[in-house]
């Protein structure tokens, strides 16, 4: 996986992360007396963070990699809103709400992570500077939004 990816200086970051990172294990256990097979999968995703263009002064071709980390994290951003406005509509009664995972290519993969029997966790990397607050209240508000997603056995 390290070799996929790429970093680059910016104004902000030495070390800039300028793509996202999903590694995915697939494991199988089979009882050795009833021979059922049980599957199972852990995804784990390093997301590149957000970018703000005017404070981390990125290269042309850094600002066209920005917008498309920015694009796909919205994308994420829409699906959790949507799996949690679904589950306050399931609880009232009203029928589940459609779920945009096709909407970018990281909602795809991480679909089945998202919602159903999976157990997600979320870490968030946080600068203490304060020239980064708002970036992270951003990012906090974020983990905030994705913490109110409720998984459930299916």
């Amino acid at each position: 996986g390290q070799e996929g990816r790429h970093v680059a200086q910016t104004a902000m970051n030495h070390e800039s992360s300028r793509s996202h990172l999903l590694t995915m294990i697939k494991i199988s256990s089979t009882n050795a007396d009833t021979g059922e097979t049980i599957r199972g999968k852990i995804v784990l995703v390093d997301l590149a963070g957000s970018e703000r263009l005017k404070k981390s002064k990125p290269s042309p071709q850094q600002q066209t990699e920005a917008i498309e980390i920015n694009k796909s994290l919205t994308a994420l951003v829409d699906v959790i809103e949507a799996l949690v406005q679904s589950q306050r509509d399931k609880k009232d009664g009203k029928p589940g709400r459609f779920i945009p995972y096709r909407n970018h290519k990281l909602t795809q993969l991480l679909q089945d992570s998202l919602g159903g029997p999976s157990k997600a966790l979320m870490f968030v990397n946080c600068s203490p500077a304060s020239s980064n607050v708002s970036e992270t209240l951003s990012s906090l508000r974020y983990a905030a939004r994705a913490k109110a997603v409720t998984n459930h056995r299916q």
